[in-house]
């Protein structure tokens, strides 16, 4: 996986950024899960999800997701 550096913070954030719209929504949890686990072992660390995916469920599965790495998680979500 390749990784930037946000601006001056020294943050490293993989390239590629996974959306969270099906967790909870197309994808039940335990695929979810699935997928997040597959991710992460590509490396990935940059999470998209939103209050609105899934109408909040998404952010729930995510927030369960990353309880054991979430220091090594970089979130990004939009409150609607």
């Amino acid at each position: 996986m390749n990784y930037r550096t946000v601006g001056k913070t020294g943050i490293q954030v993989s390239s590629l950024c996974f959306g969270t719209m099906s967790f909870g929504a197309n994808a039940d949890v335990e695929t979810s899960k699935a997928m997040f686990k597959r991710c992460r072992e590509a490396g990935i660390n940059f999470f998209d999800t939103a209050n609105v995916y899934a109408g909040g469920r998404s952010e729930e599965i995510l927030g369960d997701c990353i309880a054991d790495c979430r220091n090594e998680i970089i979130l990004a979500t939009v409150e609607d």
